[in-house]
């Protein structure tokens, strides 16, 4: 992703009354966190890289184990190098005869290089990507096993966007490739919206509201901030940050599809940095902050969608 700027505003809190469900599943945050691992596990996933195929070969297997309709959707990319990257998008989808839709995404590639490493001689080698890259991935499949053992009340694709992170600075459209392909090219029928995750699995996890997230869907943003506070999900902060071109903004600009971003910029805080740095490791993310993220989706999904 690519940050623009940083400035704080105060958000009012919205009070949205949500219908009680004691039917919402359980989302299992270590389960979560082994998908995590698991990724991680193959290195760095980099586009051209030997563990960017292997995790894909992971992904699509399983996702297909939780889902009927699994399929990917092929797109290239020249670099500033012109070397092509023959891209991935993996979408799965549930649920599909509903009128009501939800696209769920986060990207899957990992960046090719550790660019704002301390240590320069990093600079040029693949991280490993277990926050940026990894944790809303396994958010979203942990969310796939849920939804194949308890169908959802609408109609949900997961979409895992490829080519996010092979943006160069000053450039944002080199970033978020994946989703402007999608966007341009929908294999789906049109969502009603879209949740993007991206760097949920920080330790020291908070996640203020980002400004395009705001602009794009503000309905969607107060839903969804004032249910993490009904339910003390303490991450989530009524505040607008950051203002951050993900995947969730071609969505919009592309496909008018209102989308939303569920980022923790301040990675891991505003003192320090792992963003694209060798230090963007396992160790560095827990189960219980994707277990945030995740519970606040099955509870959006399965107690206020009905």
């Amino acid at each position: 992703m690519r940050l623009f700027f940083y400035n704080c505003i105060s958000f009012l809190s919205i009070v949205i009354i949500f219908s009680c469900n004691d039917s919402v599943p359980n989302f299992d945050e270590n389960s979560a966190y082994q998908f995590l691992l698991d990724q991680c596990d193959f290195g760095p996933r980099n586009p051209g890289s030997e563990g960017y195929n292997n995790c894909k070969e992971y992904l699509i297997k399983t996702l297909d184990s939780y889902s009927d309709t699994v399929f990917t959707q092929p797109f290239f990319i020249n670099d500033i190098d012109d070397t092509q990257y023959d891209l991935d998008n993996i979408i799965a989808q549930y649920n599909i005869n509903s009128n009501s839709h939800l696209l769920l995404g986060a990207h899957w590639d990992t960046r090719p290089w550790a660019d704002s490493d301390l240590n320069i001689e990093k600079h040029n080698q693949p991280i490993i990507g277990a926050n940026d890259g990894a944790s809303g991935v396994s958010v979203l499949l942990e969310l796939a096993k849920i939804f194949h053992y308890n169908p959802p009340p609408i109609r949900v694709s997961i979409v895992l966007f490829d080519g996010e992170d092979m943006g160069r600075p000053g450039v944002p459209k080199s970033y978020a490739r994946g989703s402007q392909f999608f966007a341009k090219n929908l294999p789906i029928e049109k969502p009603d919206e879209a949740i993007i995750l991206d760097m949920i699995g920080d330790k020291e996890l908070h996640i203020p509201i980002e400004r395009y997230s705001y602009q794009q869907n503000k309905d969607l943003v107060k839903k969804l901030w004032s249910l993490a506070n009904k339910l003390n999900l303490e991450a989530f902060e009524s505040r607008i940050v950051h203002t951050i071109y993900d995947d969730h903004v071609p969505l919009w600009q592309e496909a008018k599809i209102p989308a939303i971003d569920i980022i923790d910029f301040n990675y891991p805080n505003r003192y320090s940095n792992y963003w694209h740095t060798s230090q963007d490791t396992p160790d560095n993310c827990s189960a219980q902050s994707l277990g945030q993220v995740g519970n606040l989706l099955v509870h959006y999904i399965y107690g206020s969608q009905k």
